[in-house]
């Protein structure tokens, strides 16, 4: 592949982790919303571990998209590096690798994390 093409490619693995992020944002802030005004304390256990369930499976399939597509925009870099009289922004991408594997491990330790808060929220202190 080119340069140009891999430019096109890296673009698009960045749009597809930012898309991921969208429907596990809408659940967590339905969530929010329905705890701030107290009706999780109302909702009989059903509703509450629906709840649950929904953030749960929305959160691990956007983890699982995010961290695929970080996967391969890893491989990307690599290819990157690889172009010969590389433009300034390809050697800044291709510089990226830390980075781009430090998100990976973010993204994973923050979803950890928000599902906790999210149980905390849902099930009470």
């Amino acid at each position: 592949m080119n340069e140009l093409a891999l430019l096109k490619l890296w673009n698009q693995k960045r749009t597809q982790i930012i898309q991921a992020q969208v429907a596990p944002a809408l659940v967590l802030i339905a969530i929010m919303v329905l705890s701030a005004l107290g009706l999780f304390e109302k909702a009989n256990d059903g509703a509450k571990y629906l709840a649950l369930g929904v953030a749960a499976v929305t959160g691990i399939l956007s983890m699982i998209t995010q961290y695929a597509t970080i996967r391969e925009a890893e491989v990307l870099i690599v290819d990157l590096k690889r172009t010969k009289d590389s433009s300034e922004l390809s050697k800044k991408i291709a510089d990226s690798r830390g980075l781009v594997s430090l998100t990976a491990i973010a993204i994973v330790g923050m979803g950890i994390a928000i599902f906790a808060l999210v149980t905390w929220a849902v099930l009470g202190s």
